[in-house]
């Protein structure tokens, strides 16, 4: 006897449902959803990423400060309804809060992370 799928099982493996056709499929799409301080993180070219990651590696938050001035420069966000300043004062205030909480290593935990994701999104970007 077959065991029987929780909830939502039989759809992420991609297996049809018990009583479909054998040629009736699901698609299944799967999409990021980023809260805004994530999403202002902006697409810069891969060598300001690097020095941006080295940067928050080492001092937390600083990386974060400086990418938010390529924003006021052009670099791209997935932020494109809300205005350049907006953007650049999410950047500023994510680097704030990593400046801040430093002190308990999640601010600085939280820096490299945001240069690893700097650096991902600008090997996309390029």
């Amino acid at each position: 006897m077959d065991p029987v799928p929780k909830d939502g099982e039989g759809a992420a493996t991609g297996e049809p449902s018990r009583g479909a056709g054998p040629s009736s499929g699901v698609v299944v799409q799967v999409r990021e959803k980023k809260g805004p301080l994530r999403a202002a993180i902006p697409y810069m070219p891969f060598p300001v990423a690097v020095i941006c990651l080295f940067l928050n590696t080492f001092v937390p938050g600083l990386g974060t400060f400086v990418s938010a001035f390529t924003v006021l420069c052009g670099a791209r966000t997935d932020l494109p309804d809300r205005h350049k300043c907006c953007v650049f004062w999410l950047n500023i205030a994510a680097a704030l809060i990593q400046i801040l909480t430093a002190i308990v290593m999640v601010g600085w935990i939280m820096s490299i992370f945001w240069g690893m994701d700097m650096v991902i999104l600008a090997s996309k970007y390029s």
